[in-house]
Protein backbone atom coordinates (compact mmCIF):
# COMPACT_ATOMS: atom_id res chain seq x y z
CA UNK A 1 0.00 0.00 0.00
CA UNK A 2 1.45 3.35 -1.07
CA UNK A 3 1.65 6.18 1.40
CA UNK A 4 0.55 9.64 0.33
CA UNK A 5 3.39 12.10 -0.11
CA UNK A 6 3.46 14.80 2.54
CA UNK A 7 5.32 18.04 2.67
CA UNK A 8 5.99 18.77 6.34
CA UNK A 9 5.80 22.40 7.41
CA UNK A 10 7.93 23.49 10.33
CA UNK A 11 6.68 25.73 13.10
CA UNK A 12 9.31 28.30 12.12
CA UNK A 13 8.02 28.47 8.54
CA UNK A 14 4.45 28.71 9.78
CA UNK A 15 5.32 31.67 12.01
CA UNK A 16 7.11 33.42 9.14
CA UNK A 17 4.05 33.07 6.93
CA UNK A 18 1.75 34.35 9.68
CA UNK A 19 4.10 37.28 10.28
CA UNK A 20 4.15 38.02 6.55
CA UNK A 21 0.36 38.07 6.63
CA UNK A 22 0.42 40.71 9.37
CA UNK A 23 2.88 42.85 7.41
CA UNK A 24 0.92 42.48 4.17
CA UNK A 25 -2.37 43.49 5.78
CA UNK A 26 -0.76 46.51 7.41
CA UNK A 27 0.75 47.42 4.03
CA UNK A 28 -2.63 47.32 2.29
CA UNK A 29 -4.04 49.68 4.94
CA UNK A 30 -1.25 52.13 4.15
CA UNK A 31 -1.65 51.80 0.37
CA UNK A 32 -5.41 52.13 0.77
CA UNK A 33 -4.74 55.36 2.59
CA UNK A 34 -2.54 56.47 -0.30
CA UNK A 35 -5.46 55.88 -2.65
CA UNK A 36 -7.65 58.19 -0.58
CA UNK A 37 -4.97 60.81 0.10
CA UNK A 38 -4.12 61.15 -3.61
CA UNK A 39 -7.83 61.54 -4.50
CA UNK A 40 -7.66 58.27 -6.42
CA UNK A 41 -10.59 56.60 -4.70
CA UNK A 42 -12.56 56.59 -7.94
CA UNK A 43 -9.54 56.04 -10.17
CA UNK A 44 -11.38 52.88 -11.15
CA UNK A 45 -14.96 54.18 -11.22
CA UNK A 46 -16.67 50.82 -10.84
CA UNK A 47 -16.21 47.37 -9.29
CA UNK A 48 -15.31 44.51 -9.76
CA UNK A 49 -14.21 45.86 -13.15
CA UNK A 50 -12.01 48.93 -13.31
CA UNK A 51 -14.25 50.38 -16.01
CA UNK A 52 -17.44 49.11 -17.60
CA UNK A 53 -15.37 47.58 -20.42
CA UNK A 54 -12.12 46.56 -18.67
CA UNK A 55 -10.87 44.86 -15.52
CA UNK A 56 -7.67 46.92 -15.64
CA UNK A 57 -6.80 50.58 -15.85
CA UNK A 58 -6.33 52.35 -19.16
CA UNK A 59 -3.99 55.12 -20.27
CA UNK A 60 -6.87 57.58 -20.43
CA UNK A 61 -7.52 57.16 -16.68
CA UNK A 62 -4.12 58.61 -15.79
CA UNK A 63 -2.23 58.27 -12.52
CA UNK A 64 -5.36 57.98 -10.38
CA UNK A 65 -6.39 54.86 -12.24
CA UNK A 66 -2.92 53.38 -11.81
CA UNK A 67 -2.96 54.03 -8.05
CA UNK A 68 -6.42 52.56 -7.49
CA UNK A 69 -5.80 49.55 -9.73
CA UNK A 70 -2.44 48.95 -8.06
CA UNK A 71 -4.13 48.78 -4.68
CA UNK A 72 -6.61 46.24 -6.07
CA UNK A 73 -3.74 44.10 -7.34
CA UNK A 74 -2.11 44.20 -3.92
CA UNK A 75 -5.26 42.58 -2.52
CA UNK A 76 -4.45 39.48 -4.58
CA UNK A 77 -0.91 39.40 -3.16
CA UNK A 78 -2.27 39.65 0.38
CA UNK A 79 -4.76 36.89 -0.41
CA UNK A 80 -2.01 34.63 -1.76
CA UNK A 81 -0.04 35.04 1.46
CA UNK A 82 -3.16 34.19 3.48
CA UNK A 83 -3.78 31.14 1.27
CA UNK A 84 -0.18 29.98 1.70
CA UNK A 85 -0.55 30.36 5.47
CA UNK A 86 -3.79 28.36 5.45
CA UNK A 87 -2.23 25.55 3.40
CA UNK A 88 0.79 25.54 5.73
CA UNK A 89 -1.51 25.17 8.74
CA UNK A 90 -3.23 22.22 7.05
CA UNK A 91 0.14 20.58 6.33
CA UNK A 92 1.63 21.22 9.76
CA UNK A 93 1.89 18.22 12.07
CA UNK A 94 0.85 17.74 14.75
CA UNK A 95 -2.25 19.86 14.07
CA UNK A 96 -2.39 22.67 16.61
CA UNK A 97 -5.64 23.62 18.33
CA UNK A 98 -7.22 26.82 17.09
CA UNK A 99 -4.79 27.44 14.23
CA UNK A 100 -7.09 26.30 11.45
CA UNK A 101 -9.95 28.53 12.54
CA UNK A 102 -7.70 31.59 12.73
CA UNK A 103 -6.08 30.83 9.36
CA UNK A 104 -9.52 30.46 7.75
CA UNK A 105 -10.65 33.74 9.35
CA UNK A 106 -7.65 35.60 7.91
CA UNK A 107 -8.09 34.01 4.48
CA UNK A 108 -11.83 34.73 4.26
CA UNK A 109 -11.30 38.22 5.66
CA UNK A 110 -9.35 39.23 2.54
CA UNK A 111 -12.23 38.81 0.02
CA UNK A 112 -14.68 40.21 2.58
CA UNK A 113 -12.53 43.31 2.92
CA UNK A 114 -12.26 43.52 -0.89
CA UNK A 115 -16.03 43.37 -1.28
CA UNK A 116 -16.45 46.21 1.22
CA UNK A 117 -13.85 48.12 -0.79
CA UNK A 118 -15.93 47.52 -3.90
CA UNK A 119 -19.02 48.84 -2.14
CA UNK A 120 -17.12 52.03 -1.28
CA UNK A 121 -16.56 52.58 -4.99
CA UNK A 122 -20.15 51.74 -5.93
CA UNK A 123 -21.42 54.18 -3.27
CA UNK A 124 -19.09 56.95 -4.51
CA UNK A 125 -16.88 56.72 -1.43
CA UNK A 126 -19.59 56.95 1.18
CA UNK A 127 -17.60 57.95 4.31
CA UNK A 128 -19.35 55.43 6.55
CA UNK A 129 -18.53 52.59 4.16
CA UNK A 130 -14.97 53.84 3.83
CA UNK A 131 -14.67 53.69 7.62
CA UNK A 132 -16.05 50.15 7.64
CA UNK A 133 -13.47 49.23 4.98
CA UNK A 134 -10.70 50.39 7.31
CA UNK A 135 -12.15 48.61 10.34
CA UNK A 136 -12.48 45.37 8.35
CA UNK A 137 -8.74 45.56 7.69
CA UNK A 138 -8.15 46.05 11.41
CA UNK A 139 -10.16 42.90 12.13
CA UNK A 140 -8.08 40.89 9.66
CA UNK A 141 -4.86 42.25 11.22
CA UNK A 142 -6.11 41.22 14.66
CA UNK A 143 -6.86 37.68 13.43
CA UNK A 144 -3.44 37.46 11.74
CA UNK A 145 -1.75 38.58 14.96
CA UNK A 146 -3.67 36.01 17.00
CA UNK A 147 -2.59 33.32 14.53
CA UNK A 148 1.05 34.40 14.75
CA UNK A 149 1.02 34.35 18.56
CA UNK A 150 -0.90 31.09 18.79
CA UNK A 151 1.63 29.26 16.61
CA UNK A 152 4.33 29.94 19.18
CA UNK A 153 2.25 28.79 22.14
CA UNK A 154 2.13 25.14 23.21
CA UNK A 155 -1.20 23.31 23.19
CA UNK A 156 -1.53 23.29 26.97
CA UNK A 157 -4.08 25.23 29.02
CA UNK A 158 -3.97 29.03 29.21
CA UNK A 159 -2.76 30.22 32.61
CA UNK A 160 -3.16 33.77 33.91
CA UNK A 161 0.12 35.49 34.79
CA UNK A 162 -1.48 38.54 36.43
CA UNK A 163 -4.38 38.87 38.90
CA UNK A 164 -7.94 38.96 37.62
CA UNK A 165 -8.47 42.73 38.11
CA UNK A 166 -5.43 43.48 35.94
CA UNK A 167 -6.72 41.17 33.21
CA UNK A 168 -9.97 43.11 33.36
CA UNK A 169 -8.02 46.37 33.08
CA UNK A 170 -6.16 45.02 30.05
CA UNK A 171 -9.47 43.99 28.45
CA UNK A 172 -10.93 47.45 29.13
CA UNK A 173 -7.86 49.05 27.55
CA UNK A 174 -8.43 46.89 24.47
CA UNK A 175 -12.06 48.01 24.24
CA UNK A 176 -11.03 51.67 24.48
CA UNK A 177 -8.33 51.12 21.86
CA UNK A 178 -10.93 49.74 19.46
CA UNK A 179 -13.22 52.69 20.28
CA UNK A 180 -10.38 55.08 19.39
CA UNK A 181 -10.07 53.38 15.99
CA UNK A 182 -13.82 53.61 15.37
CA UNK A 183 -14.04 57.29 16.33
CA UNK A 184 -10.95 57.91 14.21
CA UNK A 185 -12.89 56.79 11.14
CA UNK A 186 -15.58 59.35 12.02
CA UNK A 187 -12.93 62.05 12.16
CA UNK A 188 -11.62 60.94 8.78
CA UNK A 189 -15.14 60.94 7.33
CA UNK A 190 -15.62 64.55 8.41
CA UNK A 191 -12.28 65.81 7.10
CA UNK A 192 -10.98 66.99 3.74
CA UNK A 193 -9.39 63.78 2.41
CA UNK A 194 -12.46 62.19 0.86
CA UNK A 195 -10.64 60.18 -1.80
CA UNK A 196 -12.30 62.15 -4.59
CA UNK A 197 -13.33 65.75 -5.05
CA UNK A 198 -17.00 64.88 -5.42
CA UNK A 199 -17.28 62.47 -2.49
CA UNK A 200 -19.65 63.37 0.33
CA UNK A 201 -18.62 63.87 3.97
CA UNK A 202 -20.41 62.33 6.97
CA UNK A 203 -21.83 65.65 8.20
CA UNK A 204 -20.13 65.61 11.61
CA UNK A 205 -18.43 68.76 12.82
CA UNK A 206 -14.68 68.13 12.28
CA UNK A 207 -13.63 70.14 15.35
CA UNK A 208 -16.12 68.52 17.70
CA UNK A 209 -15.53 64.93 16.58
CA UNK A 210 -11.76 65.52 16.68
CA UNK A 211 -12.16 66.59 20.33
CA UNK A 212 -14.11 63.39 21.08
CA UNK A 213 -11.32 61.41 19.42
CA UNK A 214 -8.66 63.24 21.45
CA UNK A 215 -10.56 62.58 24.68
CA UNK A 216 -10.70 58.86 23.87
CA UNK A 217 -6.97 58.88 23.14
CA UNK A 218 -6.22 60.50 26.52
CA UNK A 219 -8.35 57.85 28.21
CA UNK A 220 -6.48 55.12 26.37
CA UNK A 221 -3.12 56.61 27.32
CA UNK A 222 -4.15 56.87 30.98
CA UNK A 223 -5.27 53.25 31.09
CA UNK A 224 -2.04 52.14 29.41
CA UNK A 225 0.13 54.04 31.91
CA UNK A 226 -1.91 52.49 34.72
CA UNK A 227 -1.19 49.05 33.27
CA UNK A 228 2.56 49.74 33.32
CA UNK A 229 2.57 50.55 37.04
CA UNK A 230 0.08 47.82 37.93
CA UNK A 231 2.02 45.11 36.14
CA UNK A 232 5.26 46.25 37.75
CA UNK A 233 3.60 46.26 41.17
CA UNK A 234 2.82 42.55 40.89
CA UNK A 235 6.18 41.67 39.34
CA UNK A 236 4.77 40.80 35.89
CA UNK A 237 7.80 41.86 33.85
CA UNK A 238 6.57 40.53 30.49
CA UNK A 239 3.20 42.31 30.57
CA UNK A 240 4.92 45.45 31.92
CA UNK A 241 7.28 45.52 28.93
CA UNK A 242 4.35 45.09 26.55
CA UNK A 243 2.51 47.96 28.26
CA UNK A 244 5.58 50.22 28.00
CA UNK A 245 5.73 49.54 24.25
CA UNK A 246 2.02 50.36 24.00
CA UNK A 247 2.51 53.70 25.79
CA UNK A 248 5.44 54.55 23.50
CA UNK A 249 3.41 53.75 20.37
CA UNK A 250 0.46 55.78 21.67
CA UNK A 251 2.67 58.79 22.40
CA UNK A 252 4.16 58.63 18.90
CA UNK A 253 0.72 58.31 17.37
CA UNK A 254 -0.56 61.16 19.52
CA UNK A 255 2.24 63.47 18.39
CA UNK A 256 1.47 62.70 14.74
CA UNK A 257 -2.22 63.27 15.37
CA UNK A 258 -1.77 66.67 17.01
CA UNK A 259 0.76 67.85 14.41
CA UNK A 260 -1.47 66.84 11.51
CA UNK A 261 -4.46 68.56 13.12
CA UNK A 262 -2.66 71.87 13.61
CA UNK A 263 -1.02 71.77 10.16
CA UNK A 264 -4.28 71.30 8.20
CA UNK A 265 -3.92 67.54 7.70
CA UNK A 266 -1.01 67.14 5.25
CA UNK A 267 -1.35 63.90 3.31
CA UNK A 268 2.01 62.48 4.39
CA UNK A 269 1.21 62.84 8.10
CA UNK A 270 -2.29 61.41 7.62
CA UNK A 271 -0.72 58.36 5.99
CA UNK A 272 1.73 58.02 8.89
CA UNK A 273 -1.24 58.27 11.28
CA UNK A 274 -2.94 55.36 9.49
CA UNK A 275 0.19 53.25 9.91
CA UNK A 276 0.28 54.30 13.57
CA UNK A 277 -3.29 53.08 14.01
CA UNK A 278 -2.20 49.60 12.95
CA UNK A 279 0.73 49.71 15.36
CA UNK A 280 -1.51 50.83 18.24
CA UNK A 281 -3.81 47.89 17.58
CA UNK A 282 -0.92 45.42 17.46
CA UNK A 283 0.65 46.84 20.63
CA UNK A 284 -2.72 46.65 22.42
CA UNK A 285 -3.16 43.02 21.41
CA UNK A 286 0.35 42.30 22.63
CA UNK A 287 -0.56 43.60 26.09
CA UNK A 288 -3.79 41.59 26.17
CA UNK A 289 -1.99 38.46 25.03
CA UNK A 290 0.75 38.90 27.63
CA UNK A 291 -1.69 38.54 30.54
CA UNK A 292 -1.97 34.81 29.89
CA UNK A 293 0.40 32.14 28.72
CA UNK A 294 -0.06 28.59 27.57
CA UNK A 295 2.03 25.89 29.16
CA UNK A 296 2.67 22.40 27.85
CA UNK A 297 0.26 19.77 29.05
CA UNK A 298 2.12 17.80 31.74
CA UNK A 299 2.84 14.19 30.83
CA UNK A 300 1.63 11.88 33.60
CA UNK A 301 4.44 10.03 35.33
CA UNK A 302 4.42 6.23 34.94
CA UNK A 303 2.94 4.32 37.86
CA UNK A 304 5.44 2.71 40.27
CA UNK A 305 6.31 -0.90 39.45
CA UNK A 306 4.50 -2.30 42.50
CA UNK A 307 1.25 -0.54 41.51
CA UNK A 308 1.19 -1.88 37.96
CA UNK A 309 -1.35 -4.56 37.22
CA UNK A 310 0.43 -7.73 36.10
CA UNK A 311 -0.45 -8.92 32.62
CA UNK A 312 -2.59 -12.04 32.44
CA UNK A 313 -1.27 -15.05 30.66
Amino acid sequence: MKRSVRFPVSTALLRRLAYASIVANVAIVVTGGAVRLTASGLGCPTWPRCTDESYHTTAEMGVHGVIEFGNRLLTFAVGLIALATLLAVLAHRPRRKGLLGLAVAVFLGIPAQAVIGGITVLTNLNPWVVGLHFLASMAVIAAAYALWRRIKDPDGPAVAVVPGPLRTLAALTTVVSVAVLVVGTWVTGSGPHAGDGGAARNGLDPEQISQVHADAVFLLLGLSVALVFAFRAVGATGPARAAVVLVAVELGQGVIGFVQYFTDLPALLVGAHMLGSCLVLLATLSVLWSTRERRPTPVPAPAPAEERVPATA
